[in-house]
């Protein structure tokens, strides 16, 4: 028998459990449908969708992603087919998958949340719903809500009755002054969970012929450059609130995995390095099993949470 078949890597995110914690980040894994040949999707804790919409949104203007040293902007704008299309289109395949599947869920205003929440209520094979508070490439929503824990707590408020059973998830931003008061915002609101955090607002030009590298004038800074910044983030949302809270920031190793579970955070999502390489999340499983499967040299639950200042 292989050596890490019998590793237990598994988690709970409040009443939802994962085979392990390591899932596939919203706007970096499509619908994931498009890994499903790539990756052996089986072997994740889960994977997110790409956000969705009440209505079907064009995104952003080509091009779209922009290498940085350490990182990669991105301003692709929220495409998505809208709820009514994915529900009817994308979710029957994606049930088939056989992997714990979060629908990201992104609204302009709180009610449309709720909406979009309801027309997902009836589909199949969705564990969760990640509330996206936090993109930095729209002009309306996203941000808007994230930084205000008036709104927030709105919003939240609004899908949780939406939800019936499913769990809700709220993926925080960055750029806010107390974290803490916001994620704590979000969790008296009825967050089951916290995602931290979205990509930076950042920006690349080209001097010589005066405009952005991207088709917005600015995107979203993502990948190792953000991890030193958003493990701190994870630290102080922890401290702050009961509800678990997942890591989002530059992972790209077990090391990486690893280091957020020490500051508090009961999983992860891997997010640029499936650019890199799409199995970038499969590897990091298998690093974990081999890691844990050597004379028990690691256990993750026990590890969580034991940073000492």
């Amino acid at each position: 028998m292989n050596a890490t078949a019998a590793v237990d890597l598994s988690v709970q995110i409040g009443a939802l459990r994962l085979r392990n914690p390591i899932l596939a980040a919203s706007g970096t894994f499509g619908y994931g449908l498009e890994f499903s040949h790539l990756v052996n999707l089986q072997r994740l804790g889960g994977f997110v969708t790409k956000g969705i919409s009440k209505e079907p949104m064009a995104g952003a203007p080509a091009p779209r992603l922009c290498e940085t040293a350490s990182g990669m902007l991105n301003a692709v704008g929220l495409q998505n087919v809208g709820v009514r299309a994915f529900v009817a289109e994308k979710m029957p395949a994606i049930a088939q998958l056989g992997v714990t599947v979060v629908v990201n869920v992104f609204g302009t205003t709180p009610e449309e949340y709720a909406e979009v929440i309801r027309a997902l209520e009836d589909a199949e094979g969705i564990a969760a719903y990640e509330l996206n508070v936090s993109c930095p490439n729209v002009k309306k929503g996203g941000m808007q809500f994230g930084g205000d824990p008036g709104l927030l707590a709105e919003v939240v408020g609004g899908a949780r009755r939406a939800s019936g059973k499913r769990p809700v998830w709220v993926k925080l931003s960055p750029l806010v002054t107390d974290i803490g008061l916001i994620g704590r915002a979000a969790e008296e609101a009825g967050a089951d969970a916290l995602t931290v955090a979205n990509t930076y607002p950042a920006m690349a030009v080209d001097y010589r012929t005066g405009r952005s590298r991207l088709g917005n004038p600015t995107g979203g800074l993502s990948g190792p450059a953000i991890k030193p910044i958003t493990l701190r983030l994870v630290w102080e949302v922890s401290k702050a609130v009961k509800i678990p809270v997942i890591g989002l920031g530059g992972i790209e190793t077990m090391e990486d995995v690893l280091e957020y579970l020490t500051v508090g955070a009961a999983a992860v999502q891997v997010g640029t390095a499936s650019f890199i390489d799409p199995k970038a999340s499969e590897g990091i499983v298998e690093e974990l099993e081999r890691a844990q499967s050597e004379a028990n040299a690691i256990n993750i639950n026990e590890i969580r949470c034991v940073f000492k200042g």
